[in-house]
């Protein structure tokens, strides 16, 4: 299987991809509280398993693709009261991915998607994208995986239509990808208030007002784990990773 990650390759096959042409995927997530049964670094590590495993299709179909390693901390204040959690400044972190984009830029790659593992950087990720494109002067495209994957998702969840917290779609794929980080014995504990919709709008209401999660989640869950199967995470898995291949395969955002 042709390698893909960018820590995984010398400088000069590095040179040969930018040379051909290929995607510069940068994954971008968190590390942060995920309830009493997951650790810390789920966001981080399902969305650089997405952006592997995305880049493996995009080389199937003959479009080159390199996977730079995930930046692990964002936007996670929200989540600090519960402990274990890392979060980043809005400055810090816009200065973050210029940085990692121009280095990127600077190694020769011309297409950058930022491909987004964590719900509390999505409001900045997209207001960034304009500040991050005029000034790198290259069009720097943002993805969020369960976005793109949103009916594949619904098909395949039971209790949810998406990507929650700690939930049944984020347990599922550990349960697939890090069956050694789910503590099945906490998993009678994984459950949290569920949006009415299924969609997350205790996340995210007309009338904004900053909240600890702890507001909201006395478990730190929102959602429930408890019917979560690594079955059902290689599916959502699979289906995350076609969803972003298939979009970036068609030349997607910069045809």
């Amino acid at each position: 299987m042709t390698e893909v990650e960018w820590g995984r390759l010398k400088a000069a096959e590095l040179n040969e991809r930018a040379a051909a042409g290929a995607i510069a995927i940068l994954p971008v997530a968190s590390t942060e509280q995920h309830g009493p049964h997951l650790a810390t670094g789920v966001d981080t590590i399902l969305c650089g398993e997405i952006c592997r495993r995305a880049a493996h299709k995009l080389v199937e179909r003959g479009e080159p693709a390199v996977v730079a390693p995930v930046l692990w901390a964002g936007l996670a204040e929200h989540h600090v009261e519960f402990g274990g959690t890392f979060t980043l400044s809005l400055a810090t972190y816009h200065g973050l991915l210029r940085d990692l984009c121009a280095s990127i830029l600077g190694a020769g790659f011309e297409r950058i998607v930022i491909v987004n593992g964590h719900g509390g950087n999505v409001s900045a990720l997209n207001a960034l994208s304009a500040e991050l494109t005029a000034e790198l002067e290259s069009p720097i495209a943002i993805a969020t995986y369960w976005l793109l994957a949103d009916e594949a998702f619904a098909a395949s969840l039971e209790d949810q239509r998406s990507v929650l917290h700690a939930c049944e779609g984020e347990t599922a794929m550990m349960m697939a990808a890090r069956p050694e980080l789910v503590d099945r014995g906490r998993l009678a504990e994984a459950f949290g208030p569920m949006p009415d919709d299924r969609r997350g709008t205790v996340l995210n209401q007309p009338l904004h007002r900053w909240r600890s999660f702890k507001e909201i989640t006395p478990s730190g869950v929102i959602g429930d784990a408890r019917r979560a199967t690594a079955e059902k995470g290689e599916r959502l898995l699979d289906a995350a990773a076609e969803a972003l291949a298939g979009r970036l395969a068609k030349g997607e955002p910069w045809g």
